[in-house]
């Protein structure tokens, strides 16, 4: 399946136990609803998915753990440790008028409210109280890295479409 129509929903962490079950880190709101995805895909960043039937999604303390087909043992599991959870567009539900899912995101032009450009979103940072933009701008001799917390004080309107977000945000902090 091709990169482009994966949307990354999590990462899958070290191994919980010994009879294949893996910590996984969510990148959403609601990951017990991922139970319903026929298939889930792992991969890279970049590189090419494979699908794995779920067998076990399970929350555990404060996280949560999956079990997969075919991954019956720690072993196996050590394989998939830093993989990318994703699932086709097509699979997902659709988003809130307000709510987007991280891959759609990504490359998205940050500028702020006096219209200057800040750069192109690279990454988001989930840091527990909020996510974080990772804005970094290559357009001058250095490329220049900006972290601005994802919240509404921050960010304004955010337009997938136009592939803009407008950010509360000064080019010198």
């Amino acid at each position: 399946m091709p990169a482009s129509e994966i949307i990354v929903l999590g990462r899958l962490l070290e191994p919980y136990g010994v009879r294949g079950w893996i910590r996984l880190q969510p990148f959403g709101d609601d990951p017990l609803s991922w139970k319903t995805l026929p298939v889930w895909q792992l991969g890279k960043e970049g590189g090419p998915w494979q699908g794995y039937e779920l067998l076990g999604l399970k929350r555990h303390g404060d996280g949560f753990i999956v079990a997969f087909a075919g991954v019956s043992e720690r072993t196996a599991a050590e394989s998939l440790r830093g993989m990318l959870l994703g699932a086709p567009r097509a699979d997902l539900p659709a988003v809130a008028e307000d709510e987007f899912y991280w891959g759609d995101l990504l490359g998205l032009t940050v500028v702020n409210r006096a219209g200057e450009i800040l750069g192109k979103v690279a990454g988001l940072i989930e840091t527990g109280a909020n996510d974080v933009l990772r804005v970094v701008d290559d357009t001058g001799e250095e490329a220049l890295e900006r972290l601005l917390p994802f919240v509404a004080a921050v960010v304004g309107r955010v337009d997938v479409a136009a592939g803009t977000i407008e950010v509360d945000w000064e080019r010198d902090w």
